[in-house]
């Protein structure tokens, strides 16, 4: 009989949230933002909120102490009352507390995780441990959002992380924003950019149906890991779909060229089932353009991928509402009707 992986995952009104910060300050910086988020977890989506310590130092500190940034992860797995994990935002290095996570702690207490951006490398080493984690917001970049985000955003958190759902039928938001209004004054709070009307995916390559377990996140939080011990094996990437983001220091469209390159000579686009691209944050959208046609480039044209779908355009990453996907569970891609189902039953 098949088991539904998501449900060991679900979360349930009234749970408690452990809030950590592995990458930056930002939440001791921006208290404001920072409360803001908090206060969104408990009253739009009934959470109840466990700051851990990290979350109360500035960057230096941060930076200057990988070990406690571990233990605050490491703590809310061993506690048999928090439900699942959030970060504060993303950062540059949660690389470095990698070899602090205590393994066995984690696999012992599998529960949910999630963040996007530097979180990316957590996601990944936590996912190779054997768990699914979750690429979807953070609680200042994201959920601090949430009252000035569509309310499919909502609705999609309230699916995913909390309905009882043996699948689920990504579909694009009808709109985005790039960022958000300025987080410095006195009453900052989470207002976003102007949204804008969204074209839409981009289905490129292919045909048919096909499947995969979903792997990725933030491009280059990824290249982090590329030649460490972290990094998946080449057998690892059999049936994968790959998913790639830009960041908001918004990589040039050369840079995101030699990291696919990369991809390419390690073998993985002849491996994979497909490749979805997020939206890229703060391009134009001839910069979008351009970026579509180096994907095509180099994934079918250097590498040979000739029958693999490619989908861009999407909504995940560095641009709000973002949708979650969690890393090792399968996806069902449909190239002909153009729609991708999240398969909960494993």
């Amino acid at each position: 009989m098949k088991k539904n992986i998501l449900q060991s995952y679900r979360l349930k009104k009234g749970d408690i949230i452990a809030v950590v910060a592995p990458s930056s300050g930002k939440a001791y910086e921006f208290p404001r933002l920072f409360k803001e988020g908090l206060e969104n977890i408990e009253k739009i989506f009934g959470l109840k909120v466990k700051e851990y310590p990290t979350t109360k130092m500035c960057s230096e500190e941060l930076s200057k102490r990988p070990d406690l940034r571990a233990k605050d992860i490491n703590d809310a797995f061993a506690d048999s009352s928090v439900k699942g994990v959030f970060t504060t935002i993303g950062g540059d290095d949660s690389i470095r507390i990698l070899p602090f996570l205590d393994k066995q702690i984690i696999k012992k207490n599998p529960k949910l995780f999630m963040g996007y951006s530097d979180a990316t490398v957590l996601l990944v080493n936590l996912n190779q441990m054997g768990l699914i984690t979750f690429h979807g917001p953070s609680i200042m970049a994201g959920f601090a959002q949430a009252k000035y985000l569509p309310d499919t955003f909502k609705d999609h958190i309230e699916t995913i992380l909390f309905n009882e759902i043996d699948s689920y039928n990504y579909k694009p938001y009808e709109h985005f924003c790039d960022g958000y209004k300025d987080w410095s004054g006195k009453g900052a709070k989470g207002e976003i950019n102007d949204l804008k009307k969204n074209k839409g995916w981009n289905w490129i390559n292919g045909s048919g149906q096909t499947s995969g377990k979903l792997f990725g996140g933030c491009i280059e939080a990824l290249e982090f890991l590329k030649g460490t011990k972290y990094w998946p094996t080449e057998k690892f990437w059999d049936n994968k779909v790959l998913f790639l983001e830009t960041s908001e220091e918004k990589p040039s469209i050369s840079q995101v060229k030699y990291m696919l390159r990369n991809y390419g000579m390690q073998g993985v686009f002849k491996k994979i089932s497909a490749l979805f691209f997020g939206r890229a944050n703060f391009y134009t959208d001839r910069e979008k353009s351009e970026l579509e046609k180096m994907i095509i480039e180099i994934v079918i044209g250097e590498f040979g991928a000739k029958s693999m779908p490619i989908i861009t355009n999407m909504d995940f990453g560095h641009t709000d509402p973002q949708l979650i996907l969690p890393l090792g569970l399968e996806v069902l891609i449909n190239t002909d009707k153009k729609t991708i189902k999240l398969n909960a039953m494993g």
